[in-house]
């Protein structure tokens, strides 16, 4: 009997040393990342085999799951060689990683060039203090809904990521201008500017976007400071193609036609909910962008009166899509 338990001992032991890592070494190029890091934790032999594939933590995407803190620490404990090389972390939705759980993420992962923390309302200027000093490499950054933040936190940005492609403040709501200046003077390099919803800004700082030579997405919708002043200093971007004016409610004909004139590459523009733009400004576009315009959003534009899709087609031949918000 005592036999019998030794030798099903020794089977197990070796199905799960040397059977199971087969399995998963077949597996592994199939399972979702998520299912990966589940597994970290489930057997020393696992863990070992899916260490052994560097290429599997490059990226790391817990964005919106349960548990998601004990999960990264599954990721972390994976050892530091593993994550030395990791460019991608999406924490989208994990709301309890803290400037703490930011400090041991950055100083674990220093080649990060991707980092995604939605809608975090813990992290504070010291998680980004963290980030910017353990993380040399950032390109892209989203703070979407971060609302702790405060100005100190776009300092540290401006200071560190001039070389920042991407940046998204959705509903960052205690950044003012003087912030957002000093991000819009230094990272020159930005392609991508997320200001949804974010209403406090003036012209002060809209103007400044005209600095951003290589600029192709921003969205500015809700921003009701915004005037055909400041719109005219953003037609300067030549390279835009996608701009969100949504609920943008100074803006008139004069600043829309500034873009047609200034941004001849648009292929999106949203003017949902502004009333005093009028058909005249369509005309410019169309003069201007009706080659490249495939969405256009005009609904809500009482101003407007050529509004139907029929006659949107007539000036603009390659729309695609007429409503961007419902």
């Amino acid at each position: 009997m005592e036999e019998e338990k030794v030798k099903a001992a020794e089977e197990e032991e070796t199905w799960s040393k040397e059977t199971v890592p087969k399995v998963i070494r077949i597996m592994s190029t199939r399972l979702s990342q998520r299912d990966i890091i589940s597994l970290l934790l489930v057997s020393p032999w696992l863990h070992r085999t899916l260490v052994s594939y560097p290429s599997l933590w490059l990226v790391i995407d817990l964005r919106e799951m349960n548990n998601a803190g004990n999960r990264l620490v599954a990721a972390l404990s994976i050892c530091l060689g593993s994550l030395q090389d990791l460019e991608s972390l999406n924490l989208n939705g994990c709301q309890k990683i803290s400037d703490k759980g930011i400090e041991i993420i950055s100083s674990t992962c220093p080649e990060l060039k991707v980092f995604s923390i939605y809608w975090n309302v813990r992290v504070t200027d010291i998680g980004i203090q963290h980030l910017v000093k353990n993380c040399k490499h950032i390109i892209d950054l989203n703070l979407s809904g971060c609302k702790n933040l405060l100005d100190k936190s776009l300092q540290l940005i401006a200071d560190n990521y001039q070389e920042l492609e991407s940046l998204n403040l959705t509903r960052c709501v205690k950044l003012t201008d003087g912030g957002l200046q000093k991000i819009l003077i230094k990272c020159s390099s930005l392609r991508s500017l997320n200001l949804y919803a974010l209403s406090g800004f003036t012209d002060e700082a809209y103007k400044k976007i005209s600095l951003l030579a290589h600029l192709k997405f921003l969205d500015l919708c809700g921003a009701q400071n915004l005037s055909d002043e400041g719109l005219a200093c953003i037609a300067k971007c030549k390279n835009l193609v996608s701009l969100n004016l949504t609920w943008c409610v100074r803006i008139t004909d004069v600043g829309v036609m500034a873009i047609a004139e200034g941004c001849s590459s648009l292929e999106f523009l949203s003017l949902f909910g502004i009333v005093g733009v009028t058909d005249k400004c369509l005309e410019v576009l169309s003069r201007f962008c009706s080659n490249t315009l495939t969405t256009l959003d005009v609904n809500g534009c009482v101003g407007i009166k050529r509004r139907s899709r029929d006659e949107l087609l007539q000036l603009f031949p390659h729309l695609m899509c007429f409503k961007v918000h419902s």
